[in-house]
């Protein structure tokens, strides 16, 4: 077979500090270690500067930082309100001296400042708009989301947006970048039943007390349902086992949906998903879009990425439709340990389908009938040739092909090199390899080799338009690169699988 040829569209997406989201600072408690709060002297020096001295400074504040946000003045008061309590609710403040406070508990994030990496490319929800298709002759093309993860300070990850266009002749072209980040506005989330009971078999050793309070919940419910089934649980405390490590958990698991609305008039490129659940509190890593369409037409966005919490990883998935709003709940089950879950783009045999890696080394293929909750797995690949021997991966949802299903994977080989390959999957039963790749599709090169973390490409997804396969790729987990590949060319280089291995879970 021959080797499928990759070309290079010449984008590059490198990492920009001056992407910046601000963030309540309360001096004394940063995160350097435990520490009391400093908030009280700090007012207390803020109301005694002079009308004078407040006015000078105000002006100053807003003169360097009121062009680096969009909304600065909302953002300086909702910091405001968040140590109102502190205040004599009868003092007088002028507005010169609300910004002055607001501003000492306000911090700049750079959420690009290290990095820019781990891509996944879905098919953008709105095809209407025609801007940019003039260059291909057709008249064809479609309109992309690309999902990007920055890393800040501390080697905290965000999720961040582009948009963009492939046309049929192969051409890429990405928007321009806004200069602003706009800042979502966080609700309580919608809870799963069954996301709560994976969530407790790990954390509980009372089973009848689980069933106890979730065979009081509906399917979906609320914090406040929750509360209420809970209070019910300590009131039957005396004819219980230990309640104490079911409440525990409980708690954690109320804390790890939530929703988030952007402003509807933002850009694509300025809206970013930052860490608010404790269990991603350090990063929302490697997020691998998949555009879900259910059987009876309707169309989800769906995201699994992983979070980190400065100790652990878990799996966590997103929703939207809109890239407006977004919800993000947990993800649970044996096949969804670690990182590298990957939703296929439809039901598979009336089941929700997903590759995974929970052992951190095969590709897997995982069945479930709830998207939240994910038992068991098969294996379909081990790491066996020379460009793949520490682990293999995915490098995102798989795509649907007439041949089988495409997935582009990665191998690990020699001083931790990172390689993309592919595999083809039966369409009816995607346990099955059909063909894989022998040698990489792609792999580092002296230009693409250096950087965060050195012999590095890796996807978290690609994106067919006709025969144009679109794939972006980290460069050495710093920026991002973009290539392209005939999709017939790529099945064509492919070598059948004369042997299938057993599958084991």
């Amino acid at each position: 077979m021959t080797r499928a040829s990759v070309t290079d569209t010449g984008i590059v997406l490198r990492p920009d500090p001056a992407r910046v989201i601000t963030r309540l600072f309360v001096p004394g408690r940063e995160e350097l270690g435990p520490g009391e709060s400093r908030a009280g002297p700090v007012i207390e020096r803020v109301l005694a500067l002079s009308e004078r001295e407040t006015r000078r400074v105000a002006t100053e504040v807003s003169k360097t930082f009121e062009r680096r946000h969009e909304h600065f003045a909302q953002l300086i008061e909702d910091h405001v309100e968040q140590i109102v309590a502190r205040l004599d609710p009868v003092l007088p403040l002028s507005a010169e001296r609300r910004l002055l406070l607001g501003a000492c508990f306000t911090q700049e994030y750079a959420i690009e400042a290290a990095a820019l990496c781990n891509p996944s490319i879905v098919v953008h929800p709105d095809q209407t708009d025609d801007a940019g298709r003039a260059g291909d002759p057709a008249g064809r093309g479609t309109r992309f989301v690309l999902s990007v993860r920055g890393i800040g300070e501390g080697h905290r990850s965000s999720i961040g947006f582009r948009s963009g266009m492939v046309l049929t002749s192969g051409m890429v072209s990405l928007d321009p970048t806004s200069p602003f980040v706009a800042s979502p506005v966080p609700k309580a989330g919608v809870h799963h039943r069954a996301a709560a009971r994976v969530h407790l078999a790990g954390t509980d050793e009372s089973p009848e007390n689980a069933d106890y309070v979730l065979g009081m919940l509906p399917e979906h419910f609320s914090t406040e349902q929750l509360r209420t089934a809970m209070d019910a649980l300590i009131a039957d405390a005396a004819t219980r086992g230990e309640i104490a490590r079911t409440l525990s958990g409980l708690r954690e698991f109320a804390h790890a949906s939530y929703r988030v609305s952007f402003p509807i008039d933002s850009d694509l490129s300025s809206r970013v998903l930052s860490p608010l659940a404790p269990t991603e509190s350090h990063g929302m890593e490697d997020a691998r879009f998949v555009r879900f369409a259910a059987d009876d037409g309707t169309v989800t966005y769906f995201a699994t990425y992983t979070g980190w919490d400065g100790h652990f990883t878990c799996q966590r998935l997103l929703e939207t439709t809109d890239f407006v709003h977004f919800a993000a709940s947990p993800v649970g089950g044996a096949a969804a340990v670690g990182k590298g879950l990957a939703f296929f783009p439809r039901m598979v045999g009336g089941r929700y389908a997903a590759l995974s890696r929970s052992d951190r080394e095969t590709n897997a293929v995982s069945f479930s009938d709830d998207l939240r909750c994910w038992p068991d797995r098969s294996v379909i690949q081990v790491p066996q040739r020379s460009w793949e021997l520490l682990q293999v991966g995915n490098c995102g949802s798989p795509i649907e092909t007439a041949a089988g299903w495409l997935v582009m994977t990665h191998g690990v080989g020699p001083f931790r090199t990172y390689h993309v390959g592919a595999l083809l999957l039966d369409l009816d039963d995607p346990t099955k390899v059909l063909a894989h790749s022998e040698e990489p599709v792609l792999s580092p090169d002296d230009l693409n080799r250096d950087g965060y973390v050195p012999n590095v490409v890796y996807s978290c997804g690609a994106v067919a338009h006709g025969d144009v396969l679109v794939l972006p790729f980290g460069i050495a987990d710093q920026s991002i690169g973009i290539v392209t590949l005939s999709l017939d060319e790529l099945l064509g280089s492919l070598t059948p699988t004369t042997r299938r291995r057993s599958p084991k879970s």
